[in-house]
């Protein structure tokens, strides 16, 4: 089985253009910030929404052409659907909304309902059948939300931010749940997530979507080694910069200017400093580090035992130390201080 999309619409302020292309042995995740045309991506191949232009094929057959007039309404695709709100009938019982699916698609009430009875039992909820959505607690809204999806036997499954109305206490164990169904699912798997813990736990590859384009694609061990975009960087918690490199000092585009240890690099690049390659000085430090910025703190945010420190100057970066360091150094949002790192910490890749 297969999918392959081009998607283009404009609706508001998003100008959406991205191509997608997934087969039934991959999950893959569209990941990227809000507004970037994620959903609407979802929508459309659900058949929501028709594209302006281009063309959905799904194993072969078209979906949506908007140059030749076709176009399926969404009951008539072969798509399950988990919405991020789950979207559950609230006066009908668990058993009833799986059945429900397969009931617009014209099957008998009591063979509805038996499949309905089977899939319940797959996502451990037989004992709640007769439970409506309000008496169920949001991991168990969502199991059946996915049983609905999966009862129909599509052969796209779409998933809009499957985790997002969990609780952070219900997350971890229905997010290997969750894994462990599209791992058993037999055809094309999307979700959408702005998480990158589920992007890196549930999908084999990650599209990123920005500004209604796919600024990068690959696995996310592929994506965090060579960032190509602010947002991307900062997602895998990287400092991003791109300049050019000339006789081993990359220029950035803001006119700062970084030592590096490849002479050999020229051109058009991309620079990634780790956070915990970023020293912090009250005074300007000597000795080996090349690189020596003199900035102003601008965010201080403890995250766990360490604390990332948002710096603007000449060349803005996040470095994150030990809460005893801001301690010492007195850090808070306004504090001048010096930021230095190592040419040999900094890896420089073609742009």
């Amino acid at each position: 089985m297969s999918l392959e999309a081009e998607l283009r619409c404009r609706m508001g302020q998003l100008d959406l253009e991205v191509e997608i292309k997934a087969r039934d042995d991959e999950v893959v995740a569209f990941l990227g910030p809000n507004g970037a045309g994620k959903t609407t991506a979802l929508r459309i191949l659900a058949g929501l929404r028709g594209v302006d232009a281009g063309r959905v094929e799904l194993d072969g057959a078209t979906l949506d052409d908007a140059e030749a007039g076709v176009f399926v309404v969404p009951e008539l695709r072969p798509i399950g659907v988990v919405f991020q709100d789950y979207l559950l009938f609230p006066y009908l019982s668990a058993l009833d909304n799986v059945a429900f699916g397969l009931r617009s698609r014209g099957r008998r009430k009591a063979a509805a309902r038996a499949t309905a009875r089977e899939w319940l039992e797959r996502v451990g909820l037989a004992d709640h059948a007769a439970s409506r959505p309000a008496a169920l607690s949001g991991g168990q809204a969502q199991r059946v939300a996915l049983a609905r999806a999966l009862a129909t036997e599509p052969r796209l499954l779409l998933l809009d931010e499957p985790l997002a109305a969990l609780d952070v206490s219900a997350r971890g164990e229905i997010r290997r749940e969750l894994r462990r169904h599209l791992r058993s699912f037999e055809g094309v798997r999307l979700l959408v997530t702005h998480d990158p813990v589920d992007a890196a736990t549930l999908a084999d590859r990650l599209v990123v979507i920005e500004d209604g384009r796919v600024s990068q694609s690959g696995t996310f061990d592929a994506i965090s080694a060579h960032p190509r975009s602010p947002y991307v960087a900062d997602l895998v918690g990287l400092n991003l910069f791109h300049g050019r490199a000339n006789e081993g000092v990359v220029t950035t585009d803001g006119g700062g200017e970084l030592a590096i240890a490849e002479r050999g690099v020229e051109g058009e690049v991309f620079a990634v400093v780790s956070p915990r390659a970023v020293a912090l000085y009250s005074d300007e430090p000597h000795g080996s580090p090349r690189n020596r910025w003199a900035g102003t703190v601008t965010d201080v945010d403890v995250v766990a035992s360490r604390v990332r420190v948002r710096i603007d100057g000449p060349v803005p970066l996040v470095a994150e130390v030990t809460r005893a360091a801001v301690q010492e150094l007195g850090l808070e949002p306004g504090s001048r201080v010096w930021s230095a790192a190592k040419a040999t910490e900094i890896d420089v890749y073609e742009a």
